[in-house]
């Protein structure tokens, strides 16, 4: 029997959603799983995989998942943290060491503050005094908890411990390692709160969370502008509005001067398009502006989510033949 390109879709979509649940897992009640250390770098293999496979899917279904939903913050969160750790460690050329590092403190830094975290997704009101005191405990909390969970990595240690803390301001290259790692995970930190809504607020579009970053002191302003050039201001799985008129979603990125490839999925009139219009190269329709979520009214057809997602991965079979992942962590 073929297989429809809904059912591929699905597959990728899984593939996301089984990393978040294993994540989940660990973050949720980490003494109580074995082989705490074995299961998180198995996640992070998973997510290696799928980054090295094709970037430009693994964005697309980051910031779909990211842009659309608080359920289970927590881990979703630490998982879009890692995910652009990753592509950014390569963008600014960090040895070994520092990229692993980096990618495990992304998962691990709200470790002891996991129930809140999702708690404060789902809140409307202000923070209690009891909770804006575990806030400001967990980088602490984060680190005991490694400890205690045989992370024996002084610098992964370090880099939970302090990953809110104010860096001088300085080139990159001229810091000591945890300070360098700590300016981009709290840069990453920042960005990937933004771009995910709460209940509290909605979530801000890509392009308006990285200019409200780089709109800081100047060298606070190196990691935000890695951060452009590594996914985009408009990187795949976001909306935007046309020069025609219509809202479409970023399917990959563009090859300079190349514009990305976009789907058109609401017309100029508002109404859903099914099949989704394809614009690819030069000749089609400029973005206009970028959309948060948010700004998303309607009710998207699933198939049209569905043929997207399949064109999002175009070319990566072997995307597909990824989803092996065991679901019992």
């Amino acid at each position: 029997m073929s297989r429809r390109p809904d059912d591929s879709y699905e597959d990728l979509l899984g593939l996301w959603s089984d990393l978040e649940a294993a994540l989940s897992v660990l973050l949720s009640a980490p003494l109580q799983v074995q082989g705490f250390l074995v299961k998180l770098q198995q996640i992070d293999l998973w997510l290696q995989e799928l980054i090295a496979h094709d970037s430009d899917a693994a964005l697309y279904l980051m910031f779909q998942r990211a842009c659309s939903s608080t359920v289970g913050y927590s881990a979703s969160h630490a998982l879009v943290c890692a995910c652009l750790c990753h592509v950014l460690a390569r963008e600014l050329r960090l040895n070994e060491t520092e990229h692993r590092t980096l990618v495990r403190g992304a998962l691990t830094m709200n470790i002891g503050m996991n129930a809140l975290q999702d708690e404060l997704a789902l809140q409307r009101e202000p923070l209690t005094p009891a909770q804006q005191q575990a806030v400001q405990r967990h980088p602490l909390q984060s680190q005991a908890l490694l400890a205690r969970l045989f992370v024996n990595d002084a610098l992964w240690l370090e880099l939970v411990a302090r990953h809110h803390e104010a860096v001088p301001q300085q080139p990159l290259t001229t810091l000591p390692p945890v300070q360098r790692l700590v300016r981009i995970l709290g840069t990453v930190d920042r960005y990937a709160a933004l771009i995910s809504p709460r209940k509290s607020r909605e979530g801000r579009s890509a392009a308006e969370s990285l200019r409200a970053l780089t709109q800081q002191q100047r060298y606070s302003d190196e990691v935000g502008f890695a951060l452009v050039r590594a996914v985009g201001l408009c990187p795949p799985g976001t909306y935007v509005r046309l020069d025609n008129g219509d809202i479409a979603v970023v399917l990959r990125r563009g090859e300079p001067p190349q514009p990305p490839l976009v789907a058109s999925v609401i017309g100029a009139d508002g109404a859903s398009l099914y099949p989704p219009v394809i614009h690819e190269g030069e000749d089609g329709p400029r973005i206009r502006s970028a959309l948060a979520r948010a700004a998303i009214t309607l009710e998207l057809d699933p198939r049209t989510l569905a043929q997207l997602g399949v064109l999002a991965a175009r070319g990566s079979q072997s995307l597909y033949r990824m989803v092996q992942v065991p679901g019992n962590i």
